[in-house]
């Protein structure tokens, strides 16, 4: 039976092997352990019998405004629907504590559409989702694809950047 739980230090090898696994193959960006372990909070993790099968994140960036990074399931357990209700559970988690839009920036255009994210222009995401783009490997010309979605709740007046 999966099970999805935050994620804890024990973790951190696991995660940082899985998402660079898909930086090698150009599928997402890199992220070093030192990233993971400051973010740990944000991680929650798709688990069978204390084996890894995938991960996500969710990084809250501004008033009620949050980031889906970091998602990576198993290669060969993609396709199993792991990768979706990793996004279910990191916005039920970020509806819960009041998140009424969330973005992502990715190399996967096609599974975010699958989640019901719409493909927007970077320029349209505020300043502040840039704030680490200095430690990317590919800045300034960065190529990752940005999608947004939002919840219900959203209102436009509610989100100042």
């Amino acid at each position: 039976m999966i099970v999805f739980r935050p994620a804890t230090f024990g973790d951190v090898e696991h995660i940082h092997k899985l998402l660079n696994y898909y930086a090698k193959e150009g599928l997402m960006l890199p992220r070093a352990r030192n990233s993971i372990y400051e973010n740990l909070r944000d991680y929650i993790l798709a688990v069978e019998n204390n084996r890894l099968l995938g991960c996500g994140a969710l990084h809250f960036v501004w008033d009620r405004f949050a980031e889906i990074r970091s998602l990576a399931v198993e290669p060969s357990l993609q396709k199993t629907g792991i990768g979706r209700q990793l996004v279910e559970h990191l916005e039920k988690e970020g509806i819960e504590r009041g998140v009424t839009m969330f973005f992502t920036l990715t190399y996967q255009p096609g599974f975010f559409a699958k989640c019901d994210y719409i493909e927007t222009a970077k320029d349209k995401l505020p300043q502040k989702v840039w704030k680490e783009c200095v430690y990317c490997p590919q800045y300034p010309y960065c190529n990752e694809i940005a999608f947004i979605k939002t919840t219900v709740d959203y209102e436009p007046s509610q989100i100042k950047f």
